[in-house]
């Protein structure tokens, strides 16, 4: 599959601060791949780059294919931006705003445009400088929503829009991932990442740490086991593999690593089983075990 971004090594300094040390990270054609990491990790900087925003001190950064300092008008023309906090010309209706950029980025649907206003429930007539934040937003994402685009890139764009709303953008990111575009989202929302994502890359003090499918990387993890036996559950502490062995009479609750689910099995079977659970870790128990670690 066609590489839509590609970064190898990318570094940004500001004066002396190292904003970013290594950042490798690639998103192939039709991919959804989640950014995630925590607040000034380099998540937005690496995006502004991205953006032809501001330059790299060293590395490479290529969307499409194309250096995206130097060539970063015509990367424009192909792709949609939504920023963590969208700033508006206070004197335009939010209707007029969404027109704009419509018409900046050359290509547009009207009837699209009208069914997002609906559902998103704002208000097009109201005066930019009248809204809160999450109307704010809803103006960036009806406007990057509506055009046609082959790339993208969301930056925590579901800052300041309630639940519902935020249910609304996953609906529609479903949507244009159905129809086979590339997306680079950045959010706080694990789950809405976990929801979206094909794969992700973890960004940890302006490194890639770890990037790749969330099945990939839950391999990297472990399960969460709950047991109830007949007899004492103690001696199951003992058993190669578990970690964080928590007991209540004769109920346990432990994480196991993969290799030794057989093992676990056989020792807990001797023990007459009552309740055997198994969870998988959800992508934010292998986020915040990461940053623990």
């Amino acid at each position: 599959m066609e590489e839509i971004i590609k970064t190898n090594q990318l570094q940004k300094k500001f004066g002396k601060f190292q904003a970013l040390t290594d950042v490798t990270f690639s998103v192939k054609a039709g991919e959804v791949t989640g950014f995630i990491g925590p607040n000034g990790a380099g998540k937005s900087t690496t995006i502004r780059i991205l953006l032809g925003i501001i330059k790299r001190s060293a590395g490479q950064a290529k969307i499409f294919g194309k250096d995206v300092w130097k060539d970063s008008l015509d990367i424009h023309k192909r792709i949609s931006y939504v920023p963590g906090d969208v700033s508006l010309w206070g004197n335009l209706s939010g209707g007029e705003i969404i027109d704009l950029f419509m018409k900046l980025h050359g290509s547009g649907n009207k009837q699209k445009r009208e069914s997002l206003v609906k559902r998103f429930e704002l208000d097009p007539k109201k005066k930019a400088k009248n809204y809160s934040k999450g109307n704010r937003q809803k103006v960036g994402l009806i406007a990057a929503l509506s055009v046609d685009s082959d790339l993208y890139i969301f930056d925590e764009p579901t800052s300041g829009l309630d639940p519902l709303k935020g249910a609304i953008f996953q609906e529609e990111v479903q949507k244009i991932k159905d129809a086979g575009k590339t997306i680079l989202l950045s959010s706080h929302s694990l789950n809405e990442v976990e929801h979206l994502a094909d794969k992700i890359a973890i960004i940890r003090q302006g490194e890639i740490v770890e990037s790749g499918s969330l099945d990939e990387l839950r391999h990297l993890t472990r399960p969460t086991v709950t047991l109830v036996t007949e007899k004492d559950v103690a001696k199951m502490s003992e058993v190669s593999g578990i970690h964080n062995f928590q007991q209540t009479d004769n109920q346990a609750v432990f994480s196991v690593e993969n290799k030794y689910l057989d093992e676990v099995l056989l020792e807990a079977s001797k023990l007459g089983v009552k309740k055997f659970e198994a969870v998988p870790p959800t992508l934010e128990d292998f986020f915040m075990r990461h940053y623990k670690g």
